[in-house]
């Protein structure tokens, strides 16, 4: 029986998140430069939006660059928003074959021109797909999502369009920059490191973590797997006891 067969279809995640990392330190065990670890991390970033979308996966989203990446050396941040450009260009119409609605989440309008004007056209070109949707966290920081989230319903309040005793765990949702997504149900991060990098920081707080040492351009279709079968492994109890549950 392959990895695949073990996954269990009724109980799969509806939204799988992903923390993609280790392509430096990759590279930099090949001798390599660290832009060498992005480009091969393109064959990773396929296979995992290809075995979600083959097994029905409703949201994927990839931290592909967060807002504290813009600190990296000048030369890797201008290579990877190239690389950036080409592989949107390129993938457009793979995602249109399988289905594959594209969205993007985070500081946009940071992007250089053409980053941004390549990723609203694919974004465009996608809208009307309906299989797996593909989140892009791009210039992404969960906190800063949050104070605009709250900027915005001071606004309101200030406005007279909401009352502060009305404002809700829903209301807040509704005004991040994923509030037309359901919340990730299973967070998986590569190369060892076990934190969440200011990651979706409201949104993953009932979602299962699954941590591997695999650095990112490793990662294949059978890694998506061991995840989720490890997921569907545990109990999801939200609160209750384990008796409630069952």
């Amino acid at each position: 029986m392959s990895i695949k067969e073990k996954i269990d279809i009724k109980n799969l995640p509806q939204h799988i998140a992903i923390i993609m990392d280790g392509n430096g330190r990759w590279a930099k065990n090949k001798g390599k430069l660290r832009i060498f670890g992005h480009q091969s991390a393109i064959k990773s970033v396929r296979e995992a939006i290809e075995a979600s979308a083959e097994l029905g996966i409703k949201y994927l989203t990839l931290y592909a660059f967060s807002a504290e990446n813009w600190k990296r050396p000048v030369f890797e941040v201008s290579a990877l928003m190239e690389l950036l450009v080409k592989t949107i260009r390129k993938e457009t119409k793979t995602l249109m074959k399988n289905n594959i609605r594209l969205q993007a989440i985070g500081e946009l309008k940071q992007l250089p021109e053409k980053c941004f004007k390549e990723l609203q056209e694919c974004i465009e070109i996608t809208k009307d797909n309906t299989s797996t949707t593909l989140i892009l966290a791009l210039s992404y920081s969960a906190k800063l999502d949050i104070v605009n989230a709250v900027k915005k319903l001071a606004d309101e309040v200030e406005s007279g369009k909401l009352r502060a005793l009305d404002i809700s765990e829903e209301e807040v949702n509704q005004r991040l920059s994923t509030g037309a997504f359901p919340h990730p149900d299973l967070m998986i991060r590569t190369s060892g490191e076990h934190r969440i990098s200011n990651f979706l920081l409201w949104e993953l707080a009932y979602a299962e973590f699954y941590f591997t040492d695999i650095l990112w351009p490793d990662f294949r279709k059978d890694n998506l797997y061991e995840a989720i079968i490890d997921y569907q492994g545990r109990e999801r109890r939200y609160g209750k006891t384990s008796e409630q549950i069952k």
